[in-house]
C-alpha cells in the first residue's frame, strides 16, 4: 500500500506528486493510491489529475470516480479528455449521467459534443430543462446570455420583505446576495440585497427597498465586457436580459473569473495554432494531423523566405559575413512585430481598438519603432562593422534593422485589423502572417542594399 502523507489529503500534494505515485503503483495497488486521492482530493484536482493520465489509464481511474461526483468532474474537464471518457463510456452509463446534466452543463458540453450525444443528453431532460437549454443556446460561445445561471432568488414586485426573508432561510445559493425582482411579464425591475431585506419590517413591501441602480447585462454582451462590468460595479452576481428586458439568468463572479480565464488561456493556445481543449495525451494521429496544417503553413512561409535569399546568391557568396548577420535581422524584427501584435491582440479583445482610434494606434507604434529602430540599428551597426572589420557591412546592418523595425511596427497593427475585416482569429494566425512579413522584408533590405554597395 503507497501511503498519500500524514494527513491522507491528495490536495496537499502537488498534482505532479500524485501523477508520480499512481505511475509507481501497479495494478491493484495503484487502484487503492487512488481510492486514497479521492477520498481527500477537491472535484477540481480529480478532474485534473485525470487529465494528467495516459489515456489507457484514465477511463480505468474515471470508473472509481462517485456516480455523484462524475458531472462536476467532467464539467472541470477540458472538452477533449472528457469527450474521450465519454466516448467509453457504454450507453447505460452515459444515459445516468446525461440523467444528472443541467442545462448550463450541457451548454458548456455542448461546444465539442456530437450533435448525437447531444441530443441524446437532451432526451433525459424534463420539458423545463430543454427550454432553458434551447433559450441559452441561441446565443454564440462570446455572448454572456449562453452562460447565463437560471439558479437565482427571483420575487415579483408584490411580494413582501417577510417572503424574501424566507426565501434566504429556504434556500442557499453560490453567490447568493440578492433578490431579483420581475413584474408579471418577467421583466427584469431591479434587486434587493440580503442586508437590507433582513434589516426592516417583514410586513412592508419588497418594492420599497429597490434601489436606483438597476443595471443589468444584455444577453449579448461579449464575455470580456460582461467580466468588466462585473469588476466595475463590485457585484458577485448580476441579473442577464434579453432583447425585451426578460430575466432570462444571472452571472455571479466565479463564473466571470472562470469565462476570463478559459479566453485567455485560448489566445495563448491559438498562437501555437492550438485549442484550450485539446488533450494533453491526444491520441498520436489525432494530434499530429491537428499540427500538421501549422506546420505546412509555416513551411510554406519559410520557403518564402528562403525564395527572398536565393534572389541574391551572387552577394552571398561574394560577402560570407552576410549569411552570419542574416539571423539577427529577421530575430529583430520578428520580436519587435511581436511586441506590436500582442498589445494589439490585447486591445481588440478588450474592445479598445476601434476604428476611431486606430490611425493613432499606427502613428504612435511607429513613432515607438522608429526610436528603437534608430537605437538599435546604431548599436547593431556598429558591432557588424568592428566584428568584420567593414563599415560597409555596418551601414548594411544598421539600414536593414532600421527599415524591418518599422515593417514589423506597421504589420503588428495591421495583421490583426485586417484578419479582423476577415473573420480570422489575429491571435490564430497572425504571429504566422507576421513572421513571414519581418523574414521577407528584413532579408530582402538586407541582401538588397549589400548588392547595391558590394556588386
Amino acid at each position: 500500500m503507497v501511503e498519500l502523507n500524514n494527513e491522507n489529503d491528495a490536495t496537499q500534494l502537488d498534482i505532479a506528486d500524485v501523477v508520480q505515485l499512481l505511475t509507481e503503483a501497479e495494478g491493484q495497488a495503484q487502484s487503492e493510491v487512488f481510492d486514497e486521492i479521492l477520498e481527500g482530493a477537491e472535484s477540481g484536482t480529480v478532474a485534473l489529475l485525470l487529465e494528467s493520465l495516459p489515456l489507457d489509464e484514465r477511463y480505468d481511474r474515471w470508473q472509481q470516480v462517485d456516480d455523484n461526483e462524475r458531472v462536476t468532474v467532467l464539467s472541470l474537464m477540458r472538452a477533449e479528455p472528457r469527450l474521450g471518457i465519454l466516448e467509453q463510456m457504454s450507453l447505460e452509463e452515459s444515459d445516468l449521467l446525461f440523467a444528472q446534466l443541467s442545462p448550463e452543463d450541457l451548454i458548456d458540453w455542448s461546444d465539442h459534443l456530437p450533435d448525437s450525444l447531444t441530443e441524446r443528453a437532451l432526451a433525459k431532460m424534463g420539458l423545463r430543462q430543454r427550454k432553458h437549454f434551447e433559450l441559452y443556446d441561441q446565443y454564440s460561445d462570446n455572448e454572456i446570455g449562453r452562460y447565463a445561471d437560471h439558479q437565482m432568488l427571483v420575487l415579483d414586485l408584490k411580494s413582501s420583505i417577510g417572503q424574501a426573508q424566507n426565501f434566504f432561510r429556504r434556500i442557499n445559493l453560490d453567490c447568493n446576495d440578492k433578490i431579483f425582482l420581475v413584474d408579471e411579464n418577467d421583466k427584469y425591475q431591479g434587486d434587493v440585497r440580503r442586508f437590507d431585506i433582513f434589516k426592516h419590517d417583514p410586513s412592508e413591501p419588497l418594492a420599497s427597498l429597490l434601489s436606483e441602480d438597476n443595471r443589468a447585462l444584455a444577453a449579448d454582451t461579449s464575455l470580456l465586457e460582461a467580466a468588466e462590468s462585473m469588476e466595475h460595479s463590485r457585484e458577485v452576481e448580476m441579473p442577464i436580459v434579453d432583447d425585451e428586458g426578460v430575466l432570462i439568468g444571472r452571472v455571479t463572479l466565479r463564473t466571470a473569473t472562470i469565462l476570463v480565464r478559459e479566453h485567455y488561456e485560448a489566445q495563448l493556445m491559438a498562437t501555437a495554432g492550438m485549442d484550450e481543449s485539446d488533450d494533453l495525451f491526444a491520441p498520436i494521429v489525432k494530434g499530429a494531423q491537428r499540427r500538421a496544417i501549422w506546420l505546412g503553413i509555416n513551411l510554406l512561409t519559410a520557403f518564402l523566405a528562403s525564395a527572398t535569399i536565393g534572389l541574391f546568391e551572387d552577394v552571398l557568396t561574394q560577402v560570407v559575413a552576410l549569411a552570419i548577420l542574416m539571423p539577427i535581422v529577421a530575430s529583430m524584427g520578428g520580436i519587435a512585430g511581436s511586441q506590436s501584435l500582442t498589445l494589439m491582440i490585447r486591445g481588440m479583445a478588450m474592445g479598445q481598438v476601434s476604428p476611431g482610434n486606430r490611425l493613432s494606434l499606427l502613428k504612435n507604434e511607429l513613432g515607438i519603432g522608429s526610436v528603437n529602430g534608430i537605437l538599435w540599428a546604431g548599436i547593431i551597426g556598429a558591432v557588424a562593422a568592428w566584428w568584420f572589420g567593414d563599415n560597409t557591412i555596418g551601414m548594411v546592418m544598421a539600414c536593414a534593422i532600421l527599415v524591418n523595425m518599422l515593417v514589423a511596427a506597421i504589420a503588428g497593427v495591421l495583421v490583426p485589423i485586417i484578419l479582423q475585416k476577415c473573420n480570422q482569429d489575429a491571435a490564430l494566425s497572425g504571429s504566422v502572417i507576421l513572421t513571414t512579413v519581418t523574414d521577407v522584408v528584413g532579408f530582402f533590405t538586407f541582401l538588397g542594399v549589400a548588392s547595391i554597395l558590394y556588386l
